[in-house]
């Protein structure tokens, strides 16, 4: 059974526990009549030239130096910074708050055993999250942040998050990826009689690999066992020679790669060398610009497209010419900037409805976040957290491909794209279960 948005009856018990032990513990402050706990200070932040604000703390935990998504990483904090750097320059938080994503910034390096220990080491000091990079280490966080009524934005589009009611998640989700990549493929190439996925285990990878198993399902398309096919990073597995393989055996119409970009251009690289003539879908993390300069780089701009949640760097929003002017004339390492903004405005919404309110507590915020509605600046529709995931689940992506003549390496082939199977999909639990 899974828990919506809603609190239990020991969830309030356990926050009135939280409440009542950050109030008295040091760190706590409070604006006028606003209720504050842990992560919250009348001082002002590190660095503020708003001496009459107070600050509130936001933890990120992300893969920074040595996992495989750590160039992924390294761009979505820099866009975490640049975000609330904005919101500081103007009002902050009510005009009473500037927020600090810097001090409890940690490194994950995308393993769920250092992602709780990094939690538990920056728990007592942060308010929230602004960063919580990982499905599987978002999930192996899950019941600290429960307990501790920690609401966090999430760098993962695991399509159990709409299931959950601490995770603000933004945009679509890897299973809805799959399946409008899935679409756009029939569309574009023709209905394919064979497909396969590549995945990581876990519920990035897992979730993928649902969305092509529902995709199959609903299109009367064959997808036996041999076809789904797991893999590790390189870290863990070496080399992608037992995924090429499989490609290679199988012969598939069409793969989707649910990997980090440095595997995805491995695999992509060697299947086309050896001669492999489908063609290649891959969800968002699989693509990195600079896999425009690795010896892939002719397969990838020929065999290979990918599904985006967000429109490419210089698009005509309001969300995309503030970035553009957070970064002056220096362009980011890659478009996982953006996303790294666009998933801070939930928590910027859900920060500022609490202070509206008095009561600036870890319980405080978990409590109003049926309550808010994200402006996104024209980058996504608005939205909130209330009622039914399947009402709520964001179903529109765009398809991108590798542009080496573009400002971060891709451009759109379709935008604002819901393939017919992603628009009736019936969204009714976890594509994939969790752990």
């Amino acid at each position: 059974m899974h828990v919506g948005r809603h609190w239990k009856l020991l969830a309030g018990f356990a926050a009135f526990v939280v409440v009542f032990a950050g109030c008295s513990s040091e760190g706590g402050g409070a604006a006028g009549d606003i209720k504050t706990d842990v992560g919250v200070t009348a001082e002002p932040c590190p660095g503020s030239t708003h001496q009459d604000r107070g600050c509130i703390y936001l933890g990120i935990l992300s893969d920074l130096t040595e996992g495989p998504f750590r160039a992924l990483g390294v761009t979505i904090t820099d866009g975490n910074k640049d975000f609330w750097k904005r919101v500081n320059a103007g009002d902050g938080i009510g005009g009473k708050y500037d927020v600090d994503v810097t001090t409890y910034t940690r490194d994950n390096k995308y393993n769920p055993q250092e992602h709780v220990a990094k939690l538990r080491e920056i728990l007592p000091n942060v308010l929230a999250l602004a960063q919580s990079l990982g499905t599987p280490m978002t999930i192996a966080a899950k019941p600290i942040m429960d307990e501790n009524d920690l609401v966090a934005a999430p760098a993962s589009l695991w399509s159990g998050w709409s299931f959950e009611d601490l995770v603000l998640e933004s945009a679509y989700n890897y299973c809805i990826e799959s399946i409008n990549g899935l679409d756009w493929a029939a569309e574009e190439f023709g209905k394919p009689d064979a497909i396969m996925a590549i995945h990581y285990p876990g519920d990035y990878g897992g979730d993928s690999a649902a969305g092509v198993a529902n995709w199959a399902k609903a299109n009367d398309v064959d997808f036996p066992a041999a076809n789904n096919v797991q893999t590790l990073p390189n870290a863990a597995a070496g080399n992608q020679d037992q995924a090429v393989g499989a490609i290679l055996k199988t012969k598939p119409d069409v793969a989707v790669l649910a990997t980090g970009p440095a595997e995805s251009a491995e695999i992509i690289g060697k299947a086309v060398a050896q001669g492999f003539a489908g063609r290649f879908m891959g969800n968002v993390p699989t693509y990195n610009p600079a896999l425009l300069q690795s010896q892939a780089a002719e397969a990838i701009k020929t065999k290979y497209n990918f599904v985006a949640p967000l429109a490419p760097w210089g698009s005509d929003d309001g969300a995309h010419d503030a970035m553009k002017e957070a970064v002056g004339d220096k362009l980011p390492a890659n478009d996982f900037y953006a996303l790294g903004w666009i998933a801070s405005y939930p928590l910027k919404a859900l920060l500022e409805k609490a202070v509206s309110k008095g009561d600036l507590t870890r319980a405080g915020l978990r409590g109003s976040i049926d309550e808010i509605t994200v402006d996104y600046e024209g980058a996504l529709p608005r939205r909130n957290y209330k009622g039914d995931a399947n009402d709520n689940v964001v179903r529109t992506a765009l398809i991108g491909k590798a542009d080496a003549e573009a400002d971060l390496g891709w451009s759109v082939v379709k935008p604002s794209f819901t393939g017919k199977t992603a628009q009736t999909f019936e969204f009714t639990e976890a594509c994939q279960a969790a752990g």
